[in-house]
């Protein structure tokens, strides 16, 4: 799939998606909320990927929306219904459609995450960033609110207080914050970047797939649950992924001290 603004690679049952516009600081034109939506959708079509990165080129990782289109284009002007019809086909799929993926998402983060840029790079399961790394919420500067799923996001990262002064202010959280409140996983020098998050995703690649993705849906369903509704899914789950090839593969592998060849079934 040819793209302009994106790239999407896949290898070693890995996809990367690249925000690829760095003369642009990587903002959000309608071209490419519209190849992201597309190339979520083709790593969730594709058993062969099993986890998914979201990254950047150049030095930052997205400003958020690009204004620069004006107008109707962009979905920052119409009428009500018009905008918030955009903003759901747009910025919110983007989103949704990160967080629905049962694979692994891990967001690469070069540089500034910046409104919208901020609510996909917490749409990701986790983050790794570097030095330059920072976040920020910068709806509330020019009086709007994340559109993207900030509201539901920040205080689910950071905690209530922290995330509701993260929504309130519009200050930025800087990369060794980030990684002390957990908003990072990891954070790196900026040269080591790649390498320690291609580490961690080749980690979880090697994985059993159906275990890894059945975890993810339960762990979010569990935000929405009580610990006995919990129990009860872990029960059903579990008794599938007993009867399945990995599970025997996993055994085995145990058994005669070798590493696990895994397929998803």
């Amino acid at each position: 799939m040819n793209f302009e603004t994106i790239t999407l690679k896949k290898a070693d049952h890995i996809a990367t998606i690249t925000l690829n516009r760095p003369d642009k600081m990587n903002a959000l034109s309608t071209t490419m909320l519209h190849e992201l939506i597309a190339a979520v959708y083709d790593v969730s079509r594709d058993d062969d990927v099993r986890v998914v990165v979201l990254a950047a080129a150049g030095k930052v990782f997205c400003s958020g929306a690009d204004v620069s289109e004006g107008g109707k284009t962009s979905g920052l002007s119409g009428t009500p219904n018009e905008m918030r019809r955009n903003l759901q086909e747009t910025y919110q799929s983007v989103a949704l459609g990160l967080r629905r993926l049962y694979k692994p998402t891990i967001a690469m983060v070069n540089g500034a995450a910046v409104g919208a840029g901020c609510d996909f790079a917490f749409a990701c399961d986790m983050r790794v960033g570097s030095e330059r790394a920072k976040f920020r919420n910068g709806f509330v500067k020019v009086g709007l609110i994340p559109g993207g799923g900030g509201t539901w996001l920040y205080t689910r990262l950071m905690g209530l207080g922290r995330g509701l002064e993260f929504l309130f202010t519009g200050d930025f959280l800087e990369a060794e914050e980030a990684q002390r409140i957990g908003v990072l996983n990891k954070l790196v020098p900026a040269g080591e970047l790649e390498g320690a998050t291609m580490e961690l995703a080749r980690k979880i690649a090697q994985n059993p797939p159906l275990a890894v993705q059945t975890s993810k849906m339960m762990a979010y369903r569990a935000l929405d649950t009580d610990l006995e509704a919990a129990l009860e899914m872990s029960a059903a789950y579990q008794a599938l992924a007993l009867s399945s090839e990995d599970h025997r593969e996993g055994v085995n592998a145990f058994m005669e001290k070798r590493e696990g060849q895994f397929k998803g079934k």
